[in-house]
């Protein structure tokens, strides 16, 4: 493992450099993020849209499965504000007609922080190994808390720019996420600005703009990609739709299907009102150029539409979130195929070692 990784000593006492992404809304289960640890990655949770309740469940419930470090991660929401209202109105009225022919009603759009006080609260007097930041920034004393309490602290990035601000909390590493990622970008401003680099530029320009230790994350689905992440500097690989086949994770039937084939992927916020990389299906196709920068309000407003999708199989209504090689994710248990991921990445090192001798 690089010597990046000495300044968290989580990463450093990784049997293996992979990371199980967090996958909020389902896929994310103590099941898979139990076998992703016990096989001598890291496994996490996801906090996301959970109530405190059920995220103390699921804590309890990996603890159970594995005695190895896992993590959690949260949404940084706090100090939000909240979208036009006129936008969401229009977004909903144009919506009218797939709520109509789902027979469900358009959910109740609202702005909330999805409980951030109260899950910090929990990973404070409940501390697990490491608590991951997703969309911005935390507040300074909430990563005292958190340090103070035993848990390492990780921050998403997308940039240079954030890498630097992020680096201004001292965290224990920075995730460093490319636009080939499936789910929502962990940028901290979803608008026009936002970084659109891939994840081999981000490794360069991150590693070369602060000294923390990088979790590389966005398109890696197989051990050479992992490989080539870890020449490129980072500590670890961080790894989503590579799991979404698992029998571990709580992937619908629909999106199971869907991530199984060569379909391509695309950024929306059509689903949330945040942007976010999904495999591209009717509701994304239709609605993405009308889509508001409205989250969480567009989260909820198209929810009921989602839960109908999932429950009746109409892969069009769902946010199939997949990074962009979706296709090479196999259909494997978890633990195996993490093991398998980093016997083919030690491979493609050596091979690529192989070919730079002489």
């Amino acid at each position: 493992m690089p010597d990046t990784a000495a300044g968290s000593k989580l990463l450093s006492a990784l049997a293996l450099p992979i990371v199980g992404a967090p996958m909020a809304g389902g896929p994310s289960t103590p099941a898979l993020a139990a076998a992703v640890s016990g096989a001598g990655g890291l496994g996490f949770l996801g906090a996301g849209y959970k109530t405190v309740d059920a995220l103390c469940e699921d804590i309890a419930g990996t603890r159970a499965l594995t005695g190895r470090p896992f993590g959690v991660n949260v949404f940084a929401l706090a100090g939000g504000t909240p979208a036009e209202t006129a936008a969401i109105a229009a977004y909903a009225s144009r919506l009218a007609g797939e709520a109509a022919r789902a027979g469900v009603a358009l959910g109740e759009p609202r702005f909330e922080d999805d409980g951030f006080a109260a899950k910090l609260e929990l990973l404070v007097a409940d501390p697990v190994a490491v608590v991951s930041f997703t969309f911005g920034l935390p507040p300074r004393d909430v990563v005292e808390h958190l340090r103070a309490a035993g848990s390492e602290v990780w921050i998403t990035v997308t940039s240079p720019a954030e890498a630097r601000a992020a680096a201004a909390l001292a965290p224990d590493a920075l995730v460093v996420q490319g636009v080939e990622a499936g789910g929502h970008r962990g940028i901290f401003v979803d608008d026009e600005t936002a970084s659109d680099l891939t994840l081999l530029s981000a490794l360069q320009l991150v590693g070369a703009a602060v000294d923390l230790p990088l979790v590389a994350t966005g398109g890696l689905t197989s051990g050479a990609a992992i490989g080539a992440a870890l020449v490129a500097g980072a500590a670890a690989a961080q790894v989503g739709s590579a799991y979404l086949r698992t029998p571990e994770a709580g992937t619908s039937d629909a999106q199971r299907a869907a991530t199984a084939t060569n379909a391509p992927t695309a950024l929306t916020r059509a689903f949330t009102g945040r942007t976010a990389r999904g495999i591209v299906n009717r509701l994304l196709t239709e609605h993405t150029a009308a889509a508001p920068r409205a989250y969480p309000e567009v989260h909820h407003l198209t929810a009921p539409l989602r839960a109908h999708g999932r429950a009746s199989g109409d892969a069009d209504l769902i946010n199939l979130w997949a990074g962009q090689a979706h296709a090479l994710a196999p259909e494997l248990p978890a633990a195996e195929l993490t093991r398998q991921l980093a016997a083919d990445a030690r491979t493609a090192v050596a091979a690529a070692h192989a070919r730079l001798r002489g």
